[in-house]
């Protein structure tokens, strides 16, 4: 799974990060995680994330969880843009990296719809 997340004022982004922060401790302790990783443009106030999961349900489990719940409702409107993007690979292929991420959320940003 990778996301990207757009925050609108400059004012939010420290704040944004340390919840990201703690997000990603919580990540890395929920069953079923393979991995996670961050990557943070605070000058452009985006934030990527990437991880990896044994399932969706492990994934969607650790989502419903704080401190997770609580920061999607807390940035749900600082944010424009944000971008979601899944897929399946077989366990024996290596894991996904951050160019395979980029294109794939690349790809479905061109797929909105632009007004």
């Amino acid at each position: 799974m990778a996301s990207r997340f757009q925050l609108r004022q400059r004012r939010d982004v420290t704040p944004f990060l340390l919840a990201a922060v703690r997000i990603r401790r919580q990540m890395l302790r929920s069953p079923g995680v393979v991995g996670v990783s961050l990557i943070a443009k605070p000058l452009a106030k985006t934030f990527y994330t990437l991880s990896a999961w044994e399932d969706r349900d492990s994934l969607n489990s650790a989502v419903a969880q704080q401190p997770h719940l609580r920061v999607m409702e807390r940035f749900r409107s600082r944010t424009e843009g944000s971008l979601f993007v899944f897929w399946s690979v077989p366990a024996s292929q290596s894991r996904p990296d951050w160019d395979d991420a980029h294109r794939r959320l690349e790809d479905e940003a061109s797929k909105a719809p632009h007004y």
